[in-house]
């Protein structure tokens, strides 16, 4: 009865193929969380057999990590050819490295460095199936759809692509062609694990289901829920609850604060982080993601560096100067009336 006068909000239901879309990246989600597991297994068997590689290298399972443990597993204990291994981007020499594998050979730590480190492969080998099905998935979305399919953008150099990336899959051209000429990584700070996330999670039908950038922050509860009595404000903190493109939206704030050079969106974050502290940063930057992602999606304003950005003192000079050349407009002014001499 409720539903057929339109008492009840509709809940928020994704098309098909993106929802199928997100089953992938989510599997996949879980996959790069087992992976983390595993490899802080094998740094822990690492330590056990007094082999400090953690100490050496920034990442046990990146390429001079791997290639140590699976000589170790093969059964090297020469420090000298272990170190040998590394690869020529990493940061310490051979000497160094070799000082800290001197290994106490324990039989059983061998083995069970050797068993994580077979679930690791099969994790990797299965991650990479899945990013296959996540390719064939976004292909398929695309090339039904001409208005996707025509669109074209060159690659990012710039943008980094880490191993935990999908391999194989041009995200800055997919996620360009499913937006529908959207350049989402032109933000800052934009990954493309968090754009994969968005065209997942929600997808362009889905971020189009809000009537405003507020009703898509809300959905995402990174909206402050305010509490009123009798005009007194009660409360106003971020309401419970969480969902995968929160995360995200999250992980990409805190990716912001870390920057080194001055942005629009990492003068923001350092303004709440000096007032309120680096969560309420991390909330109020995830916000300001969601309103510029809606706004380019839905109304497809492309990526710009906008006045709300600036800072307090900026923005109270260029409000005045607004509205004194409003009064002189106004009054129609000249500028004899102004005292401006003009030669």
């Amino acid at each position: 009865m409720l539903h057929s006068l339109g008492l009840l909000s509709s809940s928020f239901l994704l098309d098909g193929k993106t929802e199928q879309l997100r089953t992938f990246c989510r599997h996949r989600a879980n996959l790069l969380h087992n992976a983390a597991s595993t490899s802080k297994k094998m740094q822990k068997y690492l330590r056990l057999l007094n082999l400090r590689l953690d100490v050496v290298v920034n990442d046990v399972c990146g390429l001079t990590g791997l290639r140590i443990i699976r000589a170790i597993c093969d059964g090297e204990a020469n420090p000298q050819k272990l170190a040998a291994l590394r690869h020529a981007n990493c940061r310490k020499s051979e000497e160094e490295i070799a000082k800290a594998l001197q290994s106490n050979g324990r039989t059983d730590y061998l083995f069970t460095l050797q068993q994580e480190l077979d679930t690791y492969d099969h994790i990797q080998n299965k991650m990479m199936e899945c990013d296959k099905m996540i390719a064939l998935m976004l292909d398929e979305i695309i090339n039904n759809d001409e208005n996707k399919k025509q669109h074209h953008i060159d690659s990012k150099p710039h943008k980094r692509i880490n191993k935990n990336t999908p391999k194989d899959i041009d995200l800055n051209l997919k996620s360009y062609q499913m937006f529908e000429s959207t350049d989402l990584l032109a933000i800052e700070g934009m990954s493309h694990a968090t754009v994969l996330a968005i065209m997942s999670e929600v997808g362009i039908e889905g971020i189009k289901k809000f009537p405003t950038a507020k009703h898509f922050c809300s959905w995402l509860r990174l909206a402050p829920n305010n509490k009123v009595s009798g005009g007194k404000v009660l409360s106003s903190k971020v309401p419970k609850g969480s969902n995968r493109l929160k995360i995200a939206f999250r992980n990409a704030a805190n990716a912001i604060g870390n920057l080194k050079d001055s942005t629009p969106l990492r003068d923001f974050f350092q303004r709440i982080n000096f007032r309120k502290g680096r969560v309420s940063a991390i909330s109020a930057t995830a916000r300001k993601f969601g309103v510029i992602i809606w706004n380019m999606v839905v109304k497809n304003v492309q990526y710009i560096n906008p006045e709300g950005y600036l800072f307090l003192d900026q923005k109270r000079k260029l409000g005045i100067v607004k509205r004194i050349q409003k009064q002189i407009t106004k009054f129609g002014l000249t500028n004899e009336e102004l005292g401006i001499i003009t030669n």
